[in-house]
């Protein structure tokens, strides 16, 4: 089993929602986070200049049975892209052991 992380921009989480459940990945859990990128200059609108060090993100926390990793990092690198910098970051680790807590199952069972 994988943990897949993605930081991604707010606006494209609905496309990255839609995105992962098109690939079957029906369960998620995600959090509005404040973070600090690599951009170092700030925007102007209408002659204020705004601050652009803290930024809005959506953290989304997923795991998967190892044979759905590839469709779910392609589904989120896919759906998350602009081509532009700040689009975000996706991590991948391992998970030693998942249990669901009604059934008392655990692995592969645990999760779907």
């Amino acid at each position: 089993m994988k943990k897949v992380e993605a930081i991604i921009r707010k606006s494209k989480f609905d496309d990255v929602k839609k995105a992962l459940h098109d690939v079957e990945v029906n369960f998620f859990s995600y959090w509005d986070v404040t973070g600090v990128g690599n951009e170092k200059q700030g925007h102007v609108y209408r002659g204020i200049s705004y601050s652009t060090t803290d930024i809005q993100r959506r953290y989304l926390s997923i795991v998967v049975s190892d044979e759905f990793l590839e469709r779910t990092v392609n589904a989120i690198l896919d759906s998350a892209n602009t081509g532009n910098v700040g689009d975000g970051k996706v991590f991948v680790s391992d998970v030693i052991e998942a249990y669901r807590i009604r059934t008392k199952e655990s692995g592969h069972a645990g999760i779907n």
